[in-house]
């Protein structure tokens, strides 16, 4: 069984790719100072980029958690997300509220993803 690993830092891998299944660790915003919809907006680019990079797309989610620093955010996290998933391609997915590993940081979104074909 072959896994690739993409951007291998030391504390993590932002994506890893085994049997034509795209993992990617989770993703914050690096502009903490905009608020959950700017967040959001961010962290779906994030994920857009590491999917291409993988062979993949957002029409390939196969399950999606979502972690929200405050439940309060829920109904604009979710504005910004029924923007960005494609209509009849909406995943799995589970919205929890967490404390993160910063506390300016709002949301942190995880997917996992087929791959369009075998890379």
């Amino acid at each position: 069984m072959d896994i690739k690993r993409l951007h291998v830092g030391p504390t993590l891998s932002e994506a890893a790719i085994c049997n034509g299944i795209v993992y990617l660790a989770g993703q914050i915003a690096e502009n903490v100072t905009h608020n959950i919809e700017g967040q959001t907006r961010e962290v779906l680019g994030h994920i857009d980029r590491l999917l291409a990079e993988c062979g993949s797309d957002r029409t390939r989610i196969l399950m999606c958690q979502i972690f929200l620093a405050d439940m309060a955010d829920f109904d604009a996290m979710n504005a910004v997300w029924k923007e960005w998933v494609p209509q009849g391609h909406t995943p799995p997915r589970a919205t929890v509220e967490a404390r993160l590993a910063r506390p300016e940081l709002l949301v942190e979104i995880v997917v996992t993803a087929a791959q369009a074909a075998q890379q």
